[in-house]
Parts: C-alpha cells; structure tokens; sequence
C-alpha cells in the first residue's frame, strides 16, 4: 500500500463530524437458515439513510478553502447527491447536483431539502455525469466524484475499519455491494492491510456488471446498457482507481438477479424490520449465493446494507418477486380437463400447499389452461410436484423462471386473440422518460397492428413492456430493420410456451 493512502486513512476521521458508527446487527432468522452467522453493517442507518455521505464529507473536507468557495457539484443517482448537499450544508458551501430523470422521487426531493440545486439530466448515471462536466466548465464548479476520487475512496473505507473494530473474532468474509467501485475499493484496501485473511466478495446485478466483467477482462469494459431496478449501482463504467484497487485487493465478484435481489429485501425485513433498497440489499443477496455455493458451516460473514432510499411504490414488484427470489413460490401453467371437479381434484394433489394464484379464463369444452402459483416450504419439492400431477394426467410447465411469465403473462391470462393473424410478440425494456412510447410508435410501420399491450411501471426501473404485432410474412425484413433502428431492448417471445398456452390464436 502506498504512502499516499496511509495518510488518507490517518486524516479519514473527519468523516465523524457528520457520519454515525453504524451498528453490526446479527440477522438471527437467516443466520437459522443458512447455519451461519450473518451480520448486517447498518448503513441504511445514516442521517441521509446511506454510506455516501462518508466519501463526499471526507473529499470536501479535503479541499482548498478556494475551490469549496466555488460551490460543488456531483453527478449521482440519488445517494452520493445527498451526501455531497448534507456536506455542503454543514460547511456553508453552494452545491449543485445533476440526477438522471430516472433517479427515485425520494432521492431528488431528500437531495433539494438539504437546500443543494438539482438538475435533471439524461436517464442514466453516464448521462448525469457527462452533463455534470459541462457544467463544471460553465461555472466552475470543483466536481465531487461518486466514487473514482482516493479522498472519496478512503471515507467509504471507514465501514471496514469499523467492522474489524466491531468483530474482533475470526471472520471469513465481507460482502460489499459494487456500482462504479468506491465502496469496495476502501473497504478492501483497509481489510487486507489490517484482516488479510478476510474474503472480500463484491456483488453487482446480473444486468449491471461492469466491475465483474471488467476484472474478468483485464481491463476496464463500458457496458452498452445497464438494467436500473438496483439503481444505486447502476454504472456502465467503474473508475479508473477503483478498478486498480479491486484488481489487487478484491477476492471475488458474484452477480444475482432481479429476484434474489427482492428476497434479500425481504430477508433483511424479516430480521430488522427495516426496507432497504435493491441496491442496499445486494450484499445479502451475494451472501446467501456464496454460503450455499461453498456449503459454508458455522462461519461468521457480513453484509453491507449500503442504503435505504426506495420510492414506496417499486415494494408492490419486490413483494411479488421475492418468494419467487427464494424459491418459496412455484408459477406452472397446468391443462385439466373443462368439466366440473377438475380444480378440486388438482388441489387435492397439491396436498397442503397453499395456491398463491389461480388465473383462468374459459376458452373451450374440452380443457382449461390454467397459471397457478404454488407456494413451497423447500427449494426441493418442485420437482416431484410436478411428476406427481404429470402422472395423474394434469400436463404441467414449470414458468417459475420464466421472465415473461412473471412479468406478464400472470396480468394477461385469458387474452386470446383468435383473428390475430399472423401476430409476433415480443418484450421490450422502455427507458421511464416522457416520450419513449410515442417514439416507439413513431418507428413502426403503420402498416402493422399492434394486437397485445402490457406495461407495468415499476419506480425508477426500465418500463417492462409486452406487444404483439400484426406483421405480414414479406414484411418480416422491414420489422427487423425496425428493430435495429428503434434501439430499446427487445426479447422475441413468439415461441414462448407460456404465449401459446394462455395468449396465443388457440388454433
């Protein structure tokens, strides 16, 4: 380690003049559950629910007298904003921060209380950033980086120092969630000096991973896109310094979706009664995958709950994806017979599980296509579920991990469309701004009916967004050339067994 970082960490302790030590919070359910010891490093706990205010406050009060007096200015989704305008506060500077419109409402209003300019600018964080420089030349402004700052790196190291501090005994590892790097960096440069025997384990999304693939690669990697439900770590490019940190002293990254995301939320509820968001939740998440994977016995690990700062509305779509997350909760689709009896009789298989969900819709005399959701209390009593209804003659599909099944199909039962000829479907991911639905039809063709539309807002994620679309065989180049041209995401689904059982022609 170098000099240079050594007296950083000495001066770090100015980050107390506004942050708390967070307390290490034992999760005795799960630690029951996976039969170790989970603690919890509670820095949704912070006055500004958070552990960027510790980076920010230890970079502003770094600073020359003469650049604070310039004002500050940030670039941030939401939680690195409220710490640069609470250490702003405090010190009696102007601070400007620029949030992409996509940042939660709960953010940008916290960020505006503490008296700091917003603007809002692009829909994602490189969006943000890239309007932030802009305005650095404009008004000269000295910019607080979120994370790629050794200052900045350093104060978000004061977790780890606390956690040795707070666990003196054997610990085998730390789990740290990773959006551009600062957080994970500090944290492992201060535990391998001082705990070198401590794993330290990042933890990005399937869909936001560029620090994993950046290490896998050698080099720093740009992602094309980056998915926004944990949006606190949404980062298409990690820092330059983060990523030489995490290079030397990160043991692991892991990746977890979407819905092991929303099972750690709930995790963490069960425990604590506190909500933290996706990106809070992350680390758990990471936890869970690496004590099953290595079949870790008695060991003592921690997780980082790096923030709390959730739009009320995204927990309706973390509540329906958490059970599912932890493979509580099974989704089928099942054919039994159109005649009176027959739902009893599949019940009556189910045994004592309970049915979460029932969507039906008659379609003929002869069978009835049915979405079930079944509740579990093991991982491992789907498989012989679904050999016991397949050898009582009830034809069964597992759609638990079907993408669109959850997102969609469940809201949409019943809709066929038997004159819907030739009809594609497919899934798109729309960015949550004004105007991304009437540019999408702006693209198409009015030549083509659209024959199915599903859409979901979810808070500051992507619009989930299923169509179906009327396109004529010779028109098939021309919807390609559509596609490629509109830029958003897309999936097809026509071949989906889920479409073909509950939304397709029915011929």
């Amino acid at each position: 380690m170098s000099e240079q970082y050594l007296e950083r960490i000495v001066r770090a302790s100015r980050v107390y003049e506004v942050a708390q030590e967070t307390p290490l919070q034992s999760m005795d359910r799960l630690s029951g559950r996976l039969d170790n010891r989970v603690l919890l490093k509670r820095e949704d706990l912070q006055p500004v629910f958070s552990f960027k205010l510790r980076g920010a406050y230890n970079k502003m009060a770094s600073m020359a007298p003469a650049a604070l007096a310039r004002g500050v200015i940030a670039a941030s989704a939401g939680n690195h904003a409220q710490g640069v305008a609470l250490a702003a506060r405090k010190m009696g500077v102007r601070a400007l921060i620029v949030m992409p419109s996509t940042a939660p409402r709960i953010k940008v209003d916290a960020v505006r209380a503490m008296g700091a300019e917003v603007v809002l600018e692009g829909v994602s964080y490189s969006e943000a950033y890239d309007h932030a420089l802009t305005l650095v030349e404009q008004e000269g402004l000295t910019f607080v980086h979120p994370y790629d700052d050794p200052e900045v790196i350093v104060g978000q190291g004061t977790i780890a120092q606390e956690i040795l501090r707070q666990h003196a005994a054997p610990l085998k590892a730390i789990f740290v969630p990773i959006g551009g790097g600062g957080l994970i960096a500090g944290m492992a440069l201060i535990t391998k000096l001082l705990r070198p025997e401590i794993r330290i384990i990042g933890v990005q999304p399937q869909d936001s991973d560029a620090m994993r693939r950046s290490l896998e690669a050698g080099k720093r990697v740009q992602l094309a896109q980056v998915g926004l439900f944990a949006d606190g770590v949404a980062v298409r490019q990690v820092g330059q310094e983060t990523f030489r940190l995490c290079r030397r002293w990160v043991d692991e990254v892991v990746t977890v979706d979407t819905d092991a995301i929303c099972a750690a939320v709930k995790d963490v509820f069960d425990d604590t009664r506190a909500v933290l968001e996706p990106a809070g939740a992350l680390s758990v998440a990471g936890l869970k995958q690496v004590v099953a994977r290595e079949r870790w016995q008695g060991e003592a690990v921690v997780a980082v709950a790096s923030g709390a700062n959730m739009n009320f509305d995204r927990l309706r779509f973390i509540a329906e994806r958490a059970e599912l997350g932890e493979q509580r909760e099974a989704l089928l689709a099942v054919t039994i017979p159109e005649r009176p009896g027959s739902f009893r009789a599949f019940c009556d298989l189910l045994g004592p599980r309970a049915v979460t969900e029932f969507n039906y819709r008659y379609a003929d005399n002869q069978q009835a296509q049915v979405f079930v959701g079944v509740s579990l209390t093991r991982r491992d009593e789907l498989g012989p579920l679904i050999e016991t209804l397949q050898h009582h003659g009830i034809r069964t599909l597992d759609l638990t991990a079907n993408e669109m099944a959850k997102l969609h199909i469940r809201h949409l039962v019943g809709g066929r469309a038997p004159h819907a000829e030739h009809e594609i479907l497919y899934r798109f991911e729309f960015p949550e701004r004004p105007g991304a639905l009437a540019r999408f039809l702006n693209h198409m063709s009015a030549h083509w009916n659209i024959s199915l539309f599903h859409y979901r807002n979810h808070g500051a994620d992507y619009g989930r967004v299923l169509v179906g679309f009327q396109v004529s065989p010779e028109d098939q180049h021309l919807f390609k050339v559509f596609l490629r041209d509109l830029g958003y995401p897309w999936v097809e689904e026509t071949a989906n067994p889920a479409y073909e059982l509950f939304l397709g022609s029915g011929r």
